[in-house]
């Protein structure tokens, strides 16, 4: 089972599936910040975008998830990317990671609403019971912001992932469940007023 491709939009948030008419937009929200540089989280750099894109696009038609464009509304601008991944609809559990967004909409509400527009789909649209985040142990801001949508930490897998740099990164298991989404997504809802 594939997750449909939809668009999924809020107040100041529009999520788009991921095409190659985003290119040059997310190239533009990845210089922002240069979060290639980044060694806490895996950005592409703006030279290998159409891997990224191809990559994604692949994972889709493989029925690994769904990738989006972030899209602020008031500007129109390419903001950031986000995904569904690691579908696993016979267990009724999905991941969203793969996050990205350029520094000028960091720590604004354009990463929370895209947050909750995609937690509202899985949890009311696909009727999942389970959605997982993952994240480098370093990455403190990252940690921070999934715990501040009201994800509960699960543990840490050692040794999880090698880097490009070399680095053997431990990371961090977050999820939300079913029977908690409504008080989190009241929570939410409080947080996008």
């Amino acid at each position: 089972m594939k997750i449909e491709p939809i668009v999924l939009e809020g107040n100041s948030v529009r999520l788009e599936p991921l095409s190659i008419q985003h290119n040059e937009g997310l190239c533009e929200a990845i210089y922002d910040g240069e979060l290639w540089t980044l060694h806490v989280t895996l950005v592409p750099h703006p030279d290998s975008i159409n891997g990224f894109i191809s990559n994604a696009l692949e994972a889709y038609e493989m029925g690994d998830g769904l990738t989006f464009a972030t899209i602020n509304i008031e500007t129109g601008r390419v903001v950031g990317s986000t995904r569904f991944m690691k579908s696993n609809f016979s267990n009724k559990r999905i991941e969203i990671g793969f996050t990205f967004l350029g520094k000028s909409w960091q720590r604004t509400k354009i990463n929370t609403e895209a947050k909750f527009l995609m937690l509202t789909h899985a949890f009311e649209s696909l009727k999942l019971n389970r959605v997982e985040f993952l994240t480098d142990y370093l990455n403190v801001n990252s940690r921070q912001a999934i715990l501040r949508l009201g994800a509960k930490e699960e543990g840490i897998l050692r040794n999880h992932v090698i880097m490009p740099d070399g680095r053997v990164r431990d990371s961090v298991l977050y999820s939300i469940i079913r029977n908690e989404w409504p008080g989190i997504k009241q929570h939410l809802l409080w947080k996008l007023t």
